[in-house]
C-alpha cells in the first residue's frame, strides 16, 4: 500500500472511528440490551447493525448509495421507515413493567430452540436498525467522497469496507461485552428500568424528529 493510499485509510478510518463515539439510535440499543439482557443478546444486536453498516458500505462503495440518496422519495421512505421503527422500540421500551428488569439466572434461561429464536430476533431488531437510519447512508456518502476516485483500486476498496464493518461491530460488541458483565449488571439493575424508560423517551424524539423531517420535505 503506498503512501497515498495509507494515509487515506488512516484518515477514514480514524473519521469512521469519531463517528462510533457518537451515540445514535444504535449506540442507544446495544447499551439498552447489554443493561437489561444477556451479553449473547446485545452482541446478537451489534452483529445486526454491523451487517446493516455493512450494505451502506458496499453500497456505497460501488456508486450505488449515491444514486439512492438522489431519489428524494425513497430517501423520504426510508426515513419514515426509519423513524416508525424508533418509535416503535420506544413504545415497547415505555411501556414494559418494572417486575421485568431482573438478570436472568442460569435455571432461567431459554431452551436452544427458544434461544436460537431470541438470537434471530435480536439479530433483525440491530440490523433494522441500522439499515432504516438514513444517517449512515449520508455519513458513508459523505466519507467515501476521499475514496470514490479513480486512483484508488477495488482491493483497496474492499479491505477499507471489511474494516470498517469490523470496527463497528467490534465496537458495539466491546460495549456490549463490558454493559453486560454481571458486575455492571448488578450495578444498573436498580435503575434499569429508569434506564430503559429514558432510552425509550430519547428513541422516541429521535424517532419523531426523523419522521418530522421526512414529512416535510
Amino acid at each position: 500500500m503506498g503512501t497515498h493510499l495509507l494515509g487515506l485509510f488512516l484518515t477514514v478510518a480514524f473519521a469512521h472511528f469519531l463517528a462510533l463515539l457518537s451515540p445514535g439510535p444504535d449506540f442507544i440499543l446495544v447499551v439498552k440490551t447489554a443493561l437489561n439482557a444477556r451479553r449473547i443478546d446485545a452482541i446478537a444486536i451489534a452483529a445486526g447493525i454491523a451487517s446493516a453498516n455493512a450494505i451502506y458500505i458496499s453500497t456505497c462503495l460501488i456508486g450505488v448509495g449515491a444514486l439512492i440518496a438522489a431519489n428524494s422519495q425513497l430517501m423520504s421512505l426510508l426515513s419514515l421507515a426509519g423513524g416508525a421503527f424508533l418509535i416503535y422500540l420506544a413504545v415497547h421500551a415505555l411501556s414494559a413493567r418494572k417486575q421485568n428488569y431482573a438478570i436472568a439466572d442460569t435455571a432461567s434461561l431459554p431452551t436452544s430452540d427458544r434461544l436460537k429464536s431470541s438470537l434471530t430476533g435480536k439479530f433483525f431488531t440491530g440490523f433494522v436498525s441500522g439499515i432504516l437510519n438514513p444517517k449512515n447512508l449520508f455519513f458513508y456518502l459523505s466519507l467515501f467522497t476521499l475514496v470514490l476516485t479513480n486512483d484508488v483500486n477495488l482491493l483497496f476498496k474492499v479491505v477499507l469496507g471489511i474494516w470498517m464493518t469490523a470496527a463497528v461491530f467490534l465496537w458495539d460488541a466491546a460495549l456490549a461485552f463490558f454493559l453486560s458483565a454481571q458486575p455492571m449488571q448488578r450495578r444498573f439493575i436498580r435503575i434499569a428500568y429508569f434506564i430503559d424508560k429514558m432510552s425509550g423517551v430519547l428513541l422516541g424524539a429521535i424517532g419523531l424528529t426523523i419522521v418530522k423531517s421526512a414529512l416535510l420535505n
